[in-house]
């Protein structure tokens, strides 16, 4: 299934290409994204660990307790095993603890977000495609989208951010529920009508990986739902204060 799964995804221009070393995930652009993968890693690690563990005892059973051809008798029949019993009892326990204190810790860490970060994006989904509104030094660059069906086309709204820095998104919607999704960012969080941008953010730290990345609505909103794609360029400083300069106050 996971092969089948990998190859599907690897047909889609707008999904980053998936690899076994990091449990069939894209490469993580974010700080936030590394930590994502680290949780799936170990869970995956635990669960197979779990699984072989299973299946030893299994076969075990299978070949220690069997009924013996040349013996009428039934193998010994145990009930009432107390320090096994109380054994499957503690283990399942203890390891649903281990999850859920990395899975809380992890989830603490990514969803939290700074008072002033350096770069501020007012993310606006509508039926069907995206507004971005950017807000950093004191100035300001909107970019407004309409539904395409490549995310590299030039209608497609283009989110510039730069390597290396703190961004902060803010998620707004008027009409129905949409799902913000970056899978390079390994984080998607629906855009809800009715809970504005302040109640809905988190933050990201960009890491040094220029280039250009596909983002979609992860949610079915409508009849162009497909077509409700955007990319996401990272780059310098640089041209993050070029690129701020030359667009604030110039809506597209």
């Amino acid at each position: 299934m996971a092969l089948l799964l990998a190859s599907a995804t690897a047909c889609a221009n707008d999904v980053p290409e998936a690899n076994w070393s990091r449990g069939l995930l894209p490469e993580s652009v974010t700080k936030q994204g590394e930590t994502v993968t680290n949780l799936w890693n170990g869970a995956w690690i635990a669960a197979l660990a779990t699984g072989l563990v299973v299946i030893v005892l299994i076969i075990w059973a299978c070949v220690f307790h069997r009924r013996r051809k040349n013996s009428a008798e039934l193998p010994p029949q145990v009930r009432y095993n107390l320090p096994i019993e109380i054994l499957y009892t503690l283990v399942p326990l203890v390891m649903v603890s281990v999850f859920f204190f990395f899975t809380a810790r992890d989830e603490t860490e990514i969803l939290k977000t700074s008072a002033a970060p350096a770069v501020t994006v007012h993310v606006e989904g509508f039926q069907w495609s995206w507004r971005f509104t950017t807000d950093a030094g004191g100035k300001t660059a909107k970019v407004v989208g309409m539904p395409v069906s490549d995310y590299q086309a030039a209608q497609a709204p283009e989110l510039v951010l730069p390597v290396n820095t703190q961004v902060q998104f803010k998620l707004d919607a008027d009409d129905v529920i949409h799902s913000f999704w970056v899978p390079a960012f390994m984080f998607k969080r629906d855009v809800i009508p009715g809970i504005s941008g302040e109640k809905n953010k988190f933050e990201i730290t960009t890491l040094n990986k220029p280039g250009t990345y596909a983002g979609r609505c992860a949610e079915l909103c409508g009849v162009d739902h497909s077509r409700m794609l955007f990319r996401v360029k990272l780059v310098s400083q640089a041209e993050f204060d070029q690129y701020m300069t030359t667009q604030a106050g110039s809506p597209q």
